[in-house]
Parts: structure tokens; sequence; C-alpha cells
């Protein structure tokens, strides 16, 4: 027999501010994750720089952002824009306002 559906709300029951993001995964399979990243005020921490082995696309859905990258360049983000992170770009969260929601998708590369 087949599990049951599993259903849910991006922006509800949001976690309150706290001293890190809040993770939580939605779904993972062998080849992707999805998940839910809420973020009050946060930032990378200076000098921290995210350099992941895999594929990350993510989209804001509420709330602002602005994603640094190593080459100087930088990106602000608004309700319903997405970014595409190929694996190893390096990339940091320079700022998010507050009750920021993110819908990531991280896709693992073939072995």
């Amino acid at each position: 027999m087949n599990a049951p559906p599993a259903f849910g709300n991006l922006l509800a029951a949001l976690p309150p501010p706290g001293d890190e993001e809040a993770f939580e995964t939605l779904l993972e399979t062998p080849h992707c994750r999805i998940e839910r990243i809420v973020s009050h005020c946060h930032a990378s921490p200076p000098g921290f720089w995210y350099e992941q082995a895999d594929d990350e696309w993510v989209m804001l859905a509420q709330g602002s952002a602005r994603l640094a990258f190593d080459d100087g360049r930088a990106l602000d983000l608004a309700p319903g824009d997405w970014v595409r992170i190929p694996a190893r770009l390096r990339h940091r969260v320079e700022a998010t306002g507050p009750a920021t929601v993110w819908l990531a998708v991280h896709c693992h590369a073939p072995s």
C-alpha cells in the first residue's frame, strides 16, 4: 500500500527568530533535497562562503535577501525571484529581512 500524500503550506507555522536560520527538509531522494529555509535578519558569518558540491536552485517566497558571490557580484532578491547556483560556486548570504522564506532545491551531482 502506498503512503498517503504529504502536504503543507510553505508560509505557515514559521519558526520564531533565533540565533540561526531554520532549515526544514520537505523532500529528500537519492538525487535531490528540497528544503524550506526561514531567515530572520540573518547573514552568513564574516568571511564564511558556501561552496557546495551540489547544484542549488533557490526561490525567495517571502521577505528580502542579498546574495554575494566570490567574484564580486551581488544579487538582491524579492519575493518570486529565483537563482540557480552551480556546484562549487562560492557564495554567501549578505543580508535577509525579517520572516524571509526560501525554497531551496539541491540536486546531487552524478557519481
